[in-house]
């Protein structure tokens, strides 16, 4: 078995990344502290061709050295814009038709294998600070809460690793029903 090269992947340039059809999906960063951590948002982003991160609060913004070191790039290929505040931008997505998910552990959170995406609509999750999660603001505005079930003695992921996993979940859903568009 031969490993595949970029060249093999036949992978879009960063104009043909701007041009193409994207999934559904926005990352919003709700005071998400670690650059290296928002670099792999925009990564993530990249790979499963989202529709852009939304970054608030404290969470830093490109151009940066160390939101470049884990994002490789895809801070230039995918789409993102800055809020001072978490709130004012899931308010903003709310008005543009996307329904808001925190990824947060919450009183009736639903765990990620019994949470159904519906391929017809748009969604925007929130993912929250390292040490204090998502601000419950934020999630009183939200729709609901996804919980990624852990069965260790700790009961967090890092930030960048839940969002792959959310991700992949919205992403295994869009992919399977409108490969074809794509």
């Amino acid at each position: 078995m031969r490993k595949l090269t970029v060249l093999d992947m036949k992978r879009l340039s960063p104009k043909q990344f701007k041009m193409a059809k994207k999934t559904p999906l926005v990352i919003v960063s709700d005071n998400v502290r670690s650059l290296n951590n928002i670099g792999s948002f925009f990564r993530t982003a990249d790979a499963f061709r989202l529709e852009g991160v939304w970054l608030c609060g404290i969470s830093g913004t490109p151009p940066s050295a160390e939101i470049h070191k884990t994002a490789l790039g895809a801070e230039e290929s995918v789409w993102w814009h800055y809020f001072e505040d978490t709130m004012k931008a899931v308010e903003a997505l709310k008005d543009e038709g996307y329904e808001i998910w925190a990824l947060e552990q919450t009183e009736g959170s639903v765990m990620i294998n019994d949470f159904k995406v519906d391929p017809n609509k748009k969604y925007a999750i929130v993912l929250g600070n390292e040490v204090n999660g998502v601000r419950q603001d934020v999630v009183d505005t939200c729709q609901g809460a996804v919980e990624i079930p852990q069965y260790g003695t700790k009961h967090s992921l890092n930030v960048s690793v839940a969002a792959g996993i959310i991700v992949y979940k919205f992403a295994e859903t869009y992919l399977c029903c409108k490969q074809k568009t794509m």
